[in-house]
């Protein structure tokens, strides 16, 4: 489920340690508003004055701290990886959330943005599998206006004279 850096390139990071540049993927906080956002029914929301929170399906798996602060990123993960990840440098049990096997990234360059990418994706997916079966199959449904466009688009079928 974790991925490493695209054909081994290289991460190059700027002065600011909130901005890892990534070809056209930038690890700052709009570079993850994208990809936790490109995920099916994901939403965003500010909470606990200056964090911002990703959520599917009213429960949280996402957490950056808009002000500076300890932590760069929280993120929920396997009980087995967060063992794992909690003894690489920069990369501690999340605040508050440790009990329930969360990680918290002290900076953008504890991992690489393409590792970055699936443990989103990766906390995201552990969020879904334990939402009830009717917010899953919700998220998996079209919405009523992709619906509609996809059948505009489809010819109507006919059916054959034998």
């Amino acid at each position: 489920m974790i991925r490493r850096g695209r054909n081994g390139s290289r991460i190059r990071f700027s002065g600011d340690t909130r901005r890892i540049d990534y070809g056209e993927l930038n690890m700052d906080v709009e570079g993850l508003r994208k990809i936790c956002l490109s995920f099916p029914g994901a939403s965003e929301q500010i909470q606990w004055g200056d964090d911002l929170l990703f959520k599917v399906g009213g429960k949280m798996f996402a957490v950056i701290p808009l002000e500076p602060a300890a932590v760069w990123l929280s993120l929920k993960t396997t009980p087995e990886l967060f063992a794992e990840f909690t003894e690489r440098p920069g990369i501690i049990p999340a605040p508050y959330l440790a009990r329930a096997k969360w990680i918290a990234l002290e900076s953008s360059d504890a991992v690489s943005a393409g590792e970055l990418s699936g443990l989103l994706r990766m906390s995201y997916d552990l969020v879904v599998q334990r939402l009830p079966r009717k917010v899953k199959e919700s998220l998996s449904q079209p919405t009523a206006k992709a619906r509609k466009q996809k059948s505009q688009s489809q010819p109507a079928h006919k059916k054959r004279r034998r």
